[in-house]
């Protein structure tokens, strides 16, 4: 996605939004994990030749990297258009990050989980980079609390542990969230947005 079209439809969703090939290595890497994937299973399933699969990507190291690069990009771009639409407002900015992050991943459940898992599997520069992308990301939700804080909507004593600790119960949901479970992504967010609310100690709705 786009920063363009996550402006109007960053609460949108259609498959994986992955490259056909992402999709397949993926799939792979949610079976098998990433050290118990091959490129040769990578190649069969995506019905490709090995040569062929190196073609547009040169190691399975660059097929986690593709696929935890997209990863982040798309929740980063998708985390700024809500801000966005949150305006000035900072408990609403603080509701629309949260149901950003969750609706990303409960729709995103499997990209989410590899980019999280593999962490320890990315190596050099790409660690270095995924590393600087997931602090960046963590930064949004920080300044957001420390800003309610300033301006004493928020009332908890502890912004930067609580900002984290929303941030992990968020991205958590791509560990257990099953569509076919009791709550839709949506009706989960609400919930995660009460809950948000009481942990920040802003226990009224904002006015939206």
């Amino acid at each position: 996605m786009t920063k363009t079209d996550a402006g109007a439809e960053w609460r949108t969703y259609s498959g994986s939004g992955l490259p056909p090939i992402l999709e397949t290595a993926l799939a792979c890497f949610m079976e098998h994990g990433y050290h118990g994937t091959t490129i040769r299973t990578v190649a069969a399933r995506a019905e490709l030749s090995v040569p062929g699969l190196y073609y547009h990507y040169a190691s399975k190291q660059a097929l986690l990297v593709a696929i935890v690069s997209y990863a982040m990009d798309d929740l980063w771009a998708r985390s700024t258009a809500a801000l966005e639409e949150a305006g000035n407002d900072v408990q609403r900015k603080l509701e629309l990050l949260v149901e950003c992050l969750v609706l990303f991943h409960a729709h995103r459940r499997g990209l989410a989980f590899i980019a999280y898992s593999e962490i320890r599997s990315l190596t050099g520069e790409a660690r270095t980079t995924y590393i600087a992308a997931r602090d960046r990301q963590q930064r949004l939700m920080d300044h957001v609390i420390e800003e309610g804080v300033a301006q004493g909507v928020f009332a908890t004593a502890y912004p930067r542990e609580v900002s984290r600790a929303i941030v992990t119960m968020c991205t958590g949901v791509s560990q257990w969230y099953h569509a076919e479970g009791e709550h839709t992504p949506q009706e989960l967010a609400k919930r995660y947005c009460d809950m948000t609310r009481m942990t920040v100690g802003a226990l009224s709705p904002s006015r939206s």
